[in-house]
């Protein structure tokens, strides 16, 4: 078994391996999931807040989480290169990842949640120490680690149902986390539906209301930056006004 995993190591290339770098990370965005859920629980138990008050704070969390990770796939996607501070390598990951889709399937875990481990634990470590209102806290552990593992999620609604625990393909089909069919329809060109990425709740009502076209006329009007879906050969947005095209 040693043998066959040094082997599987051997064969992986250098950018879908965990570094203790990553392993850090992720523990990090770990613990700070759980020391948000432990405390809003202990502190419920001790008669904080009745019991449906928190329950009802960690679903809206899980809700909320869906929307965040759409709005910043759309951002991600869209705008900045990577030359851009900060999000750069992200930018270009997800480019690359429109082209290879299935490459995601070959990260190690850690490998492939640290950057969302860290801005868990850097974002969300300072209500750990502040709240004492179990349903804030029960809010923030389901809101932070829903964002953490989105990117799990997201690795899972590109593989194969047969290479799936069954565990994960019951609650993909029960709609707990997003599935395969749903997300399929993010990558095809332009790549602008279906941004969300925990449940894919949101998608349908952002896709129909157009939410992310009028964002994206917003921002074009206010600091004249195209999103890169408007020049994917399969975008349909005429957007005009007085007939203009800004598409050209």
């Amino acid at each position: 078994m040693a043998a066959l995993r040094e082997l599987q190591h051997q064969t992986q290339e250098s950018w879908q391996i965990s570094t203790w770098a990553h392993r850090g990370c992720f523990a990090g965005g770990c613990a700070t999931v759980l020391i948000s859920l432990l405390k809003s629980l202990l502190l419920t138990a001790g008669g904080a807040r009745p019991w449906p008050e928190p329950m009802f704070a960690a679903l809206i969390g899980y809700v909320a989480a869906d929307l965040a990770t759409g709005i910043y796939h759309w951002a991600i996607d869209n705008y900045g290169g990577a030359e851009t501070p900060v999000f750069g390598s992200q930018i270009e990951a997800f480019q690359s990842h429109h082209q290879h889709p299935s490459a995601i399937t070959r990260r190690q875990l850690a490998n492939n949640l640290y950057i969302p481990s860290a801005a868990v634990t850097l974002l969300f470590s300072p209500i750990n120490v502040v709240s004492s209102d179990p349903a804030l806290l029960g809010f923030a552990g389901v809101l932070a680690g829903c964002i953490m593992f989105s990117q799990q999620f997201h690795a899972w609604a590109h593989t194969p149902k047969g290479k799936l625990p069954p565990l994960v393909v019951a609650v993909q089909d029960a709609g707990i986390i997003v599935g395969r069919a749903q997300h399929a329809a993010h990558h095809r060109p332009p790549y602008n539906s279906n941004y969300c990425i925990v449940s894919g709740v949101w998608n349908r009502f952002l896709d129909k209301s157009k939410f992310f076209m009028a964002a994206e006329v917003a921002v074009f009007r206010v600091v004249g930056a195209r999103p890169r879906s408007w020049s994917e050969p399969n975008s349909d947005r005429k957007l005009q006004e007085g007939g203009t095209n800004y598409h050209n």
